[in-house]
Order: structure tokens, then sequence, then C-alpha cells
């Protein structure tokens, strides 16, 4: 949500970050709403002092016998009580219009991330590791021998259509080692605290995160009014709504492993094969509540957060600055970490960091008193995957698929796989 007064102070400015993304100026539809419900607003209060000064007036009247007066007067007090109505009801009319338009505008670009119509523009900033060189053609994921039967797309389908899978085996096992080497490295290393949160949210907690109203295709609605998280960021950054903080509490750090849904609407055609767009995934996601001041420095920390779980897997990537038309609806700005996919021979998203700055929180209302003293501010908000655990098998299998079809896993998962170092090409542990 956009903070109205900045828009009235400096309109050319607020439509000059838009047309960074690509989109017309909205600045004089937003503050002809605006005015309307200003008027709509000093109307009513007009009027509700005319009607305080006739019921003085009322009352002076009947104690001199001026009955013709006192009719008078209270005739129009009856007359500025249905004004008053009446411009209040309008004022709320308007009220809701300009929140409606406010929150289809998405968030401002910070002044250092880079023009760009798409991911064309996206500018790369770090590259770590060495892509491995294959002495044989390395094959996609789910064409890995040892994944043969354990990655199971045809009986996912019949149980629920495309777009879902049954792991099975070593598979789900080296799952759910991921998600917990994810999870302990966060906890002991990067010093977040482990959350578990519903996956069930209501309709407030999709709008604070910037989910809706935008973005509602994307996400599942039951038929009782929940929605299915599409990630934790919606309950992780949600649990500061309505909350007046005090500065001595920030930064929040917190991180969650959770289920996650989304409908990919918009993702007709797009990676139909295998595992790497899925309407059900899971996510080690992390999120962090900062004063304005140090929100810029928590996004490069987060960043390493999420860089810190690929290189202890071995896994080459590289970090790219999201140009203005790639980046999302709510972030002020974004880095995306780009993991190399051998089967693919390219480098694909497996994390988002963002900082949304005070952009979400005023959809939330959530605000910290500083300790020096003064007025509640509104808290800075940040959110990345650390890292989306679908993605993460993927690479590894991947990156250490073998020539005879089995997968060398990385040293730092032995442990959480009962010491075996690799899926045999049958699909067992060795």
């Amino acid at each position: 949500m956009h903070d109205i007064r900045l828009i009235r102070e400096n309109p050319a400015a607020f439509d000059a970050a838009l047309s960074r993304r690509g989109l017309p100026p909205m600045s004089a539809e937003v503050l002809a709403i605006d005015e309307a419900r200003r008027s709509k607003i000093l109307a009513a209060e007009t009027a509700q002092a005319a009607q305080n000064a006739a019921s003085k007036d009322v009352g002076a009247a009947k104690a001199v016998g001026n009955n013709v007066e006192f009719e008078r007067l209270r005739a129009l007090v009856a007359d500025k009580r249905a004004e008053i109505a009446r411009l209040n009801d309008e004022a709320g009319v308007e009220d809701a219009r300009l929140r409606d338009l406010l929150l289809t505008i998405p968030n401002l670009p910070h002044a250092d991330v880079p023009d760009g119509a798409d991911e064309g523009g996206n500018v790369e900033i770090i590259r770590w590791g060495n892509p491995r060189n294959f002495d044989f053609d390395p094959k996609e994921h789910f064409e890995i021998m040892a994944m043969d039967g354990l990655l199971d797309f045809a009986t996912a389908a019949k149980l629920s259509g495309s777009r879902f899978v049954i792991l099975q085996g070593a598979a789900i096992r080296l799952h759910r080692a991921l998600s917990q080497f994810m999870l302990d490295t966060h906890i002991t290393d990067h010093a977040l605290t482990e959350t578990w949160t519903p996956v069930l949210v209501k309709e407030d907690a999709m709008f604070g995160t910037n989910q809706l109203p935008k973005f509602a295709e994307d996400s599942y609605q039951t038929t009782n009014g929940w929605w299915l998280i599409p990630t934790s960021e919606v309950t992780l950054t949600n649990m500061v709504a309505g909350e007046i903080l005090d500065e001595n509490q920030l930064p929040i750090r917190r991180c969650a492993h959770t289920q996650c849904f989304r409908s990919e609407a918009g993702s007709a055609g797009k990676d139909t094969s295998g595992m790497l767009r899925q309407h059900q995934f899971e996510k080690v996601e992390m999120v962090s509540i900062t004063t304005p001041d140090q929100s810029l420095a928590e996004h490069e920390r987060m960043t390493r957060c999420a860089e810190n779980i690929l290189k202890k897997l071995e896994l080459p990537y590289r970090v790219v600055v999201l140009c203005t038309g790639d980046m999302g609806f709510g972030a002020t700005k974004t880095h995306d970490l780009e993991v190399w996919l051998p089967g693919q021979n390219t480098y694909r998203e497996i994390s988002s960091v963002s900082v949304c700055g005070d952009f979400q929180a005023r959809r939330m209302n959530a605000r910290f008193r500083p300790t020096g003293g003064g007025k509640p501010e509104y808290v800075h908000t940040l959110n990345g995957s650390g890292l989306a655990v679908g993605r993460t098998l993927i690479a590894v299998l991947e990156n250490g698929q073998q020539a005879d079809g089995s997968v060398t896993l990385p040293a730092v998962l032995h442990p959480y796989m009962g010491g075996a170092t690799r899926i045999n090409a049958d699909g067992t542990l060795g």
C-alpha cells in the first residue's frame, strides 16, 4: 500500500517510479479520488459544526418561548444530521475506491534497481562454483535412472491431475533430508527462529502480503473462505499485523518449513515436465521484520543466508538483481538466486529474496515505537526462500548424477541420509 501523503506531495516522482515498471501515470486518478474523499469529509465537518451551533440555539429559543425559531432550528438540526450521514456515506465510498485503487498499484522500485522490460534486463552480481564437466549427456531429474519409480507423476495425475508428484523411497528421504538440513543451518548458523504456522489463512492475511487482490487466481480458496498459502511469507509476515512493536524487538528473523499451494494460473505451457513447477510443494521460507534504516542491510544478509545453503550443498549458482520489469508486485528490490541445472544446461531460480519497504506494513498496519520517542513508524518487511525444497532436490539430483544412472550426494547431507553417500542406479541408498 502506498502512502497517500507522499503521492500528494510529489505526484511527478510517483508517476516517474511507476514508469520505470512500464506503467502509465496514475497519480492524477489517485489524487482525484483523494480530493473527492477529502471534500466530502470537510463538508461533513462543516455540517457537523452547523448542527452543533443550531443544537445550542434550539435550547435558547425554547427557553424564551420563541416557538417559531425553535421549530426552525429543530428542523435545521434534523436536516444537518441527515446531511452529515449522507456525506459520511459518500466519503466512505470514495475511501473504499481509493483503497481499492491503491491495492492494485505495485511497490515502487528502489533507486538502485536496474531498469529493464523483462528478465533480459536483470543484472548478475555474483557467480559461485563451476558447473561440472560431464563425460556424458546429463539428464533432467526425472530422466535419471535412479529416480525410476521414485518420482511418480502418473499416479499423482490419477489422484490429483497434472503438476503433482508422488515421491517414494530414496527420493522422499532426500527431500526430507534437504528440508531438515536447511532448517538446521538457518537456526544454527543464521540465528533464525524456527516457526510452525498454519497453511490456511483468512483473507486479511493474503491482502497483507499483497497476494490479494491482484493474484487471487494464482491461489486456492476453500469453500468456507480460507486461503491456502502460496508461501509461509504470508503467515510469518502477518504475525506482526496490527501490532506496535518496540524498536528493541527488531529485527525479527524467522524461518518456517511448510507445504505451499499455487494454481500457476499464469504459467500455462511453462515447465510442464518434472517437478520444477508444481501446484503443491515445500519451501523453507525466511522472513525479517526490521526498522527502515536496517532493511537494505538485512536484504544482503538474507541473500547470504540463502547462498550459504547452496554453498554447503556444493551447487553452482549465480545471484541476479531483478530489473524493474521483472520484479514482483510487492518488492522494492529483489535478488534472485539461480542454481545450475545441467539437465537443462542453464541457471534456474531457486530463491527470490525481496525487500518490500513499508509496502506490506501499511496493508497490515504493522508499526514500531522508536526507542528515542516519537510516534510509531511502519516496519519494513523482507522475505526469501531458503530454499525451495523441490527445486533443491532437482539440483542435487542433476548435479550429482553419474554415467551409470546413480546419484552422488553432497557430503553435508550424508548424516541426514543415515550415512548414505549415493543413490544407486536401482534407487537404493548406498
